[in-house]
Order: C-alpha cells, then sequence, then structure tokens
C-alpha cells in the first residue's frame, strides 16, 4: 500500500470496523466509538484522502478503498472482524465483504447504494452539479480538485450486481432513516438481495448513526448480540 490509513482505535475485545461516508472522517462515529468500546475494539478508519489519511498515488475508486482496507488489517494482523459502513464506507464494506468474505464476521450497512441511481434524484442531481463546477476550478484550485474527485465517488461509483449480493454468507444487517437519501426501494433491494439479511428502518435521514445514535446504536448493539450467540 502506498499509504498508512489513519484510524482512532477504543475498547478491546473483537474487533469492529467502522468505515465513514463521502467527504467524512473517523469522527462521524464519536458516539459509536464511545458506546461499542464498552464491548469491542472499536476501530474507525480514515478512508484514502479522507480526515488524516494521505491521498496517496493509487486509483481514488472504492474497489481501492476496499483494497486499503485489506492491506490496513493485513498490517494489524486483523484476519476476522465486524465490519460496519457507512454511506460511500458502507458500498465500500460490500465490496470489501464480495471480494473477502473470510475477514468478514458481520456486516453492517448503513445507507449503502449499488449504483449512483439509488440515491434521490433531489440529492443527486446537486452533487452533480457540484462535481462539475469543481471541475471548471480544478485546474486552478487544488481544492477544487480535491472536491472534485470526492464527488466523482457519488456521481460514477458504485457499480454493484444486485446477483452478486446472494454469495454474502456472513450475517448483514441493512439499516436507513425513513428519510434516508438513499430510495427506500433500493434499501429494501439491498436487503433482499443477501441471503438471511435483516432491515431496519430508523426515524431520521441518512445520517442517523450520528443525528439518531441511541437508536442506531441499540439497533446494531442487538443485531451482534443475537448473531453472536448462533
Amino acid at each position: 500500500m502506498d499509504i498508512d490509513l489513519h484510524d482512532t482505535q477504543r475498547g478491546s475485545g473483537f474487533p469492529l470496523v467502522l468505515l465513514h461516508g463521502n467527504g467524512e472522517e473517523s469522527g462521524y462515529f464519536l458516539h459509536q466509538l464511545e458506546y461499542f468500546a464498552q464491548t469491542y475494539r472499536v476501530i474507525a478508519v480514515d478512508t484514502r484522502g479522507h480526515g488524516q489519511s494521505p491521498r496517496g498515488s493509487a486509483p481514488f475508486t472504492l474497489e481501492q478503498f476496499a483494497l486499503d482496507l485489506k492491506e490496513f488489517l493485513d498490517g494489524r494482523g486483523l484476519r476476522r472482524v465486524h465490519l460496519l459502513g457507512f454511506s460511500d464506507g458502507a458500498n465500500i464494506a460490500l465490496l470489501f465483504a464480495l471480494r473477502w468474505p473470510e475477514y468478514v464476521q458481520t456486516l453492517i450497512l448503513n445507507g449503502a447504494n449499488l449504483d449512483p441511481g439509488g440515491v434521490r434524484a433531489s440529492v443527486q442531481l446537486p452533487i452533480c452539479l457540484g462535481w462539475a463546477l469543481a471541475g471548471l476550478c480544478a485546474r486552478f484550485d487544488p481544492r477544487a480538485a480535491a472536491k472534485q474527485e470526492r464527488l466523482g465517488l457519488m456521481v460514477t461509483q458504485p457499480h454493484i450486481d444486485p446477483a452478486s449480493l446472494g454469495a454474502l454468507t456472513m450475517p448483514t444487517l441493512v439499516i436507513a432513516g425513513e428519510r434516508d437519501m438513499i430510495r427506500a426501494g433500493h434499501t429494501r433491494r439491498i436487503c433482499a438481495s443477501i441471503p438471511g439479511a435483516e432491515l431496519v428502518i430508523l426515524p431520521g435521514d441518512h445520517f442517523i448513526a450520528n443525528r439518531n445514535s441511541a437508536a442506531f446504536n441499540r439497533a446494531v448493539e442487538d443485531f451482534l448480540r443475537e448473531r453472536s450467540r448462533l
């Protein structure tokens, strides 16, 4: 790996890895770090070009971020984890679980989408506009170039075949907000495509882990506790 990913850790026990969304960083999971540290070794990772992790020279794609995660885990001797991803972090988690399922004890997908069309048009259109405008300024402003690259992840990625999700055998929780920016039908399709997956819809928007953390944490804790008994 051409970079060393930054991470924030709390607690001890079986590892619970947290992946933030586009434009976020590990601090997004403040309420989960403290809550789950009572039971787990919680590891919140800054993805490439986010937070305190450097951009590096490798491609800026969700597939590369999944590879970065594998190399991060291998470098720390972590060969089995609970994996929780939010938004683009959930998309990374999906790509990772599809390619390296042996690492994933349980999979928790918060606000995932299989393709850009899974995002509501009222949200996606401004993202596309911002991406185009940032592209106009990118040659003159490095900050605009970085913004264009980040927004490009949401405009052009991911592209995950729903049929491929049938290969996932680990216990999976799909969780979203009632007013999520991901289309409700798209979230249900993800859940229906993963054998045995559970669906939880909570009051709130896309950012339920941060804005409705009590309900979010309880739902995740209940899932992990129940699945640990199986």
